[in-house]
């Protein structure tokens, strides 16, 4: 159950964190004003609470695990929001970095 909600918080933190950059990017590069930015500073604010709602208490580890998910959550965002295509070496990418997250945040540790 841990990992479930692990996993969850970090889907919750990428949409906050990849949707604020997103939002800031549309209201500032794309020219759509500044409440599609403010938008997005106030989802990257939130994403930095999320965090704290990770079962271990490592914040090391946390943020560096969630760098898998932002790998993957980003391309996946790309691919939604902006037609983006990835090509085998981002698919390939990504899920190395996913099974990253994995081992750095569920490998089997004693007492650690």
């Amino acid at each position: 159950m841990l990992i479930l909600r692990s996993a969850a918080l970090f889907v919750v933190a990428a949409l906050f964190e990849i949707g604020g950059a997103w939002l800031v990017w549309q209201g500032v590069r794309e020219q759509r004003g500044w409440l599609w930015a403010i938008g997005g500073v106030l989802a990257l604010g939130a994403y930095g609470f999320v965090a704290t709602f990770q079962p271990d208490a490592h914040f090391g580890r946390i943020l560096a695990a969630y760098g898998g998910i932002f790998v993957a959550g980003s391309i996946l965002w790309g691919m939604a929001a902006d037609g983006y295509r990835p090509d085998r070496w981002d698919v390939i990418g990504a899920l190395v970095c996913l099974a990253g997250m994995a081992v750095i945040m569920w490998a089997p540790r004693n007492g650690g």
